[in-house]
């Protein structure tokens, strides 16, 4: 049983973080919905993250990307893996108040890479000569905006049962921490 009284948790990262790994275990441990933004985008508007980029562009695919976060995030008991790119669009991370709580997966780019060698075709950006560099750029140019979040988890080297721990842990002990004395 969990001391939350966040009714929201939106995990943020680079590709590779564990966002949705995290994210589901996270969920199940909680009792909550588990949403992944990218998977929602899909699911609703029937076509690929690839095929938004390709046949409609960045800006059209930051719009729907935005329109479904916000329509998730009026849900209640609900852990969010937003895409990678999600965070660092402008005022974001700001704009989760109240009950809901940013939580950084932080991944480097050799470890992010990696974790997503196996998955080619949905993450075309990593893939061939070049893509350790351009990893590295995409973390470096991100690196602030994630930084946003009010929790930052390094998930190098971790397990999803261990990242999963230490964030609730980190919550927890926030909650604890923040909580009048009675």
């Amino acid at each position: 049983m969990s001391l939350l009284r966040a009714r929201q948790i939106v995990l943020v990262g680079f590709m590779g973080a564990g966002k949705t790994t995290v994210g589901m275990a996270l969920a199940n441990r909680l009792a909550w919905a588990f949403v992944d933004l990218d998977e929602e985008i899909v699911r609703r508007s029937g076509r690929s993250i690839d095929a938004w980029f390709t046949e409609a562009g960045e800006s059209a695919f930051r719009a729907v990307e935005a329109e479904i976060a916000d329509d998730v995030l009026r849900t209640q008991d609900v852990v969010v893996a937003s895409g990678g790119g999600w965070a660092a669009q402008a005022g974001r991370l700001a704009a989760l108040t109240g009950d809901r709580v940013s939580v950084w997966l932080d991944v480097d780019p050799e470890e992010a890479l990696r974790r997503v060698e196996d998955d080619a075709s949905i993450r075309p950006l990593l893939v061939g000569d070049g893509a350790l560099q351009r990893a590295r750029e995409m973390v470096n140019q991100r690196r602030s905006a994630y930084g946003l979040a009010e929790v930052r988890v390094d998930t190098n080297g971790h397990s999803v049962e261990d990242v999963t721990s230490r964030v609730l842990e980190i919550l927890e002990t926030r909650e604890r921490e923040q909580k009048p004395n009675e």
